[in-house]
């Protein structure tokens, strides 16, 4: 079981590495025939290295992941001792800003709501692959994590890019008016959640990413999608059920990729079995590894992992516990729950 170390966190972190839109624009064209011809072999989230890179530059935000990180075993270890009570469901509003070049790229109004239906599902534990966890894994399952989605506005722009650099994702282009984006909606009561084309890189399609919890608040908070990999209909597979939304929707609630980011690394959450790097592909079940000279079992069907749509199903129970400690009355991202 790994233990949360959180003199080490800021070290790690340091070592490793209103506008002319339209809102609710509906398409004439179905987005099946208007697929994107965009595909991408493995799954690549560069989440925790934009993360880092930020953190590297700010002080103050380094210290606010220590406090949220603070913050979230106190919470763990009150629930568990009775003290405190989780604080009830909560249903976040959802602003999906799409930035488009072409058709297909604008994506239509019924796949936005499939999207937020797969979110819903995902994040309730009633996702219709759940029978598929492992026995070995059910005792550990997360059931509902008690935080839904509602969608609450859609704005459009159309924009000459026909691709979104390495400079645009740093320099958040999508992300400002100013630079042919969209501003967030009040990014401390809304999810801001943008919709664009493809995102090459020198590692592969981005498929989407994501800003953490320690940046609740801020101007570019939120989480960012390539049109291809967004819904189910017409989206590119292997990556067609969503799930990257749900993928880059759990580091927005604070949660690191399963095998945190290192060989053998550590992602803080107790009950998600240490492994020695991501999965790809369908990986068949058992699948085993070994850290620190004790072989587990991989839990490679967790959402925080790389593996294919089909091939992720499950939150831990801890993760449930740590987005719940972000959505909390005394959480970074209480913001969500006042409207």
């Amino acid at each position: 079981m790994k233990k949360l170390l959180f003199g080490a966190i800021v070290l790690s972190f340091m070592s490793a590495c209103n506008s002319d839109n339209i809102a609710n624009q509906t398409q004439e064209s179905t987005d099946a025939a208007n697929s994107l011809s965009v595909t991408a072999s493995k799954r690549f989230c560069p989440s925790e290295e934009m993360r880092k890179e930020a953190l590297q530059k700010d002080p103050a935000l380094r210290q606010r992941v220590a406090d949220i990180e603070a913050n979230a075993e106190r919470f763990a270890n009150n629930l568990k001792l009775g003290k405190v009570l989780a604080d009830g469901s909560v249903e976040i509003p959802v602003v999906v800003n799409v930035l488009y070049n072409t058709a297909a790229e604008n994506v239509s109004d019924a796949r936005i709501a499939e999207q937020i239906a797969v979110l819903n599902a995902d994040y309730s534990g009633t996702n219709s692959d759940v029978s598929k966890i492992p026995t070995e894994f059910q005792a550990v399952k997360s059931g509902d994590v008690a935080v839904k989605f509602r969608l609450v506005n859609t704005i459009r722009k159309s924009t000459t890019k026909t691709s979104w650099s390495a400079t645009d994702r740093a320099n958040n282009t999508m992300k400002k008016a100013s630079t042919g984006g969209i501003d967030a909606t009040n990014p401390t009561n809304y999810f801001n959640l943008w919709i664009v084309g493809r995102m090459p890189s020198t590692q592969g399609e981005i498929l989407g990413y994501a800003t953490f919890p320690e940046s609740a608040g801020l101007w570019n908070d939120g989480v960012v999608i390539a049109a291809p990999f967004f819904g189910k209909t017409g989206a590119s597979s292997p990556f067609n059920l969503g799930r990257t939304a749900t993928h880059e929707v759990g580091h927005y609630l604070g949660l690191r990729h399963i095998w945190g980011d290192a060989n053998c690394g550590n992602d803080l959450i107790a009950d998600t079995p240490t492994q020695t790097r991501d999965n790809a592909g369908k990986p068949t079940y058992p699948l085993y590894n070994t850290c620190g000279g004790v072989q587990r079992s991989v839990m490679f069907m967790n959402y925080m992992d790389y593996v294919d749509d089909a091939a992720m199903f499950m939150f831990s129970a801890g993760q449930k516990t740590k987005m719940q400690s972000v959505v909390a009355s005394s959480g970074p991202r209480t913001g969500l729950r006042v409207l």
